[in-house]
């Protein structure tokens, strides 16, 4: 009899033995813009919020970085919760040309919308190609709500998707938060409610870092309020507020809620990693990254919400910061660029037609404005050969050799490959050398060095095996990780793989 239990226990399936984790109700995905990995260990010591939770409790990915360039915000939160590169989702910057309107566009600029809750255009997620996670959700049947915030329009829409029950971003000039008409005729009446109240002018006369912010609540007030940690608690009130109106992680389907705190970004431009300000920022995230997890638990229960935190980019040092440590860096002469590539181009083509052979410059790309005799590969080689010419030139790529896939397969040359779309990109890339910029002041992100690749991917929640992860590994597996998790497909234009290691069977 002894033995028979003994081979029956046996026999059990291990389903039956070990509970399996509940599914999550509510996936809060967080986006910290511009935090660098380093930022993770270099104050770690001072971290008592939701940062302790991801080191004491979730999956901490010590190598995980962006695979494509430029390493700038729409593209890194287009990759969050697509999977995709710019190559695949079309969003291969903050703002391009686009050739067929001829004008310049923005990641989301939508001028078939209009903005709800201040005047002007709307915003859409129509420039992207690819579907997302939450997308995903919907389409399935298993998700319920979709929402996104943030102060950035495209921080707020790219991460949500195109199915989005509603994306919210901060207006500069009113203090409100504002949406789309993309999303419903009117804003919801807890967003209209919530404004009402006027949270932005609560900051009239606040300090911080020995500088008091402006006595008067107005568009230049509002606007100086991103470069601050009040503009991160704006984005965490207006979140908890979300959470409880929309009753996210209260129903019987998966809710998802993308939140991407920006303050950070304006405080790393303008004063660089290494400055005191950026080191209280970090500190302060982290107990704001707290409280939205504790908000969101109250809401769905604990051991019910599943958090992924990431950032979109890094930063480079200041470059005189960098020149005291006897480090390479510096400030590159755009203007020169631009006027050696159209003195070159006019000296072999003649007068170009419009005046000017650029079209439009913006985040390394040129745009070249089409001649009805001069092929454009002709035009690519000559500009790219003077701009190689130029000091402190890392590497120059033209839209012809992408095209046939002529460059190294170095980590370089695939960070290029992947940002490249066919149909979007520029006629010349440039890559200047590391640590060099084109920004007269302050510092700035967008190269292929790690400096602006290596960031936190850091998981927290049901399922998650908790561990420190060494392993190299991509943003772009973010995605399809939390769509295995959640059993659903895989977003269409994913290259990442699946983080097996850090999941609980």
């Amino acid at each position: 009899m002894r033995n028979c239990i003994l081979a029956l226990f046996i026999t059990l399936p291990l389903s039956a033995q070990t509970p399996k984790p509940q599914q999550p109700k509510l996936i809060v995905a967080i986006v910290i813009d511009q935090f660098r990995y380093d930022y993770l260990t270099r104050f770690h010591s001072e971290y008592t919020g939701g940062f302790k939770q991801f080191f004491d409790h979730g999956a901490v990915f010590t190598n995980a970085h962006f695979e494509h360039v430029p390493t700038v915000t729409a593209v890194g939160h287009s990759t969050f919760f697509s999977g995709a590169t710019p190559a695949m989702s079309g969003i291969i910057g903050n703002e391009w040309w686009d050739r067929a309107s001829r004008k310049r566009v923005t990641s989301v600029s939508d001028e078939d919308t209009k903005l709800l809750g201040a005047p002007g255009e709307g915003s859409s997620p129509n420039r992207l190609l690819q579907s997302t996670l939450g997308d995903e959700l919907k389409m399935s049947g298993k998700g319920g709500k979709v929402v996104g915030i943030s102060i950035k329009d495209r921080a707020a829409i790219l991460p949500s998707g195109h199915m989005a029950d509603g994306a919210y971003w901060f207006d500069g000039k009113t203090g409100n938060f504002v949406s789309s008409t993309f999303y419903f005729a009117a804003l919801p009446e807890w967003v209209a409610q919530f404004n009402a109240s006027r949270p932005a002018d609560k900051y009239v006369s606040k300090s911080w870092m020995g500088k008091a912010m402006a006595s008067t609540a107005d568009a230049k007030f509002y606007a100086a309020l991103d470069a601050t940690p009040f503009g991160n608690e704006l984005i965490l009130q207006f979140a908890e507020k979300a959470i409880v109106a929309e009753k996210l992680g209260a129903g019987s389907k998966v809710d998802l809620l993308t939140v991407s705190f920006s303050s950070n970004d304006y405080v790393g431009h303008a004063l660089g990693p290494d400055s005191d300000e950026a080191h209280d920022m970090a500190v302060r995230v982290d107990k704001v990254v707290g409280e939205l997890i504790r908000a969101a638990e109250a809401q769905a229960g604990a051991g019910r919400v599943l958090v992924v935190l990431t950032a979109d980019h890094g930063v480079a040092p200041v470059p005189e910061v960098n020149q005291k440590r006897k480090m390479p860096g510096g400030r590159f002469d755009e203007k020169n660029e631009l006027d050696t590539v159209e003195a070159a181009l006019t000296a072999r083509f003649g007068a170009p037609p419009g005046g000017k052979w650029i079209q439009y410059s913006g985040e390394g790309s040129l745009f070249f404005a089409p001649h009805p005799t001069v092929d454009a590969a002709q035009l690519e080689a000559v500009a790219a050969d003077a701009i190689r010419a130029l000091p402190h030139v890392f590497r120059v790529f033209t839209r012809v050799q992408l095209l046939n896939g002529a460059i190294s397969q170095d980590p370089v040359g695939v960070r290029m490959r992947n940002g490249f779309n066919q149909a979007r990109s520029g006629n010349v890339i440039v890559m200047l050398d590391p640590y060099w910029m084109v920004s007269r002041s302050g510092t700035t992100h967008g190269t292929p060095f790690d400096y602006d690749t290596h960031v936190p991917v850091l998981f927290l929640g049901p399922r998650v095996r908790a561990g420190r992860y060494n392993a190299n590994v991509m943003v772009n597996d973010i995605a399809p990780t939390l769509a295995t998790m959640l059993d659903v497909e895989t977003p269409s234009g994913s290259i990442g793989r699946v983080l097996d290691e850090m999941l609980l069977k």
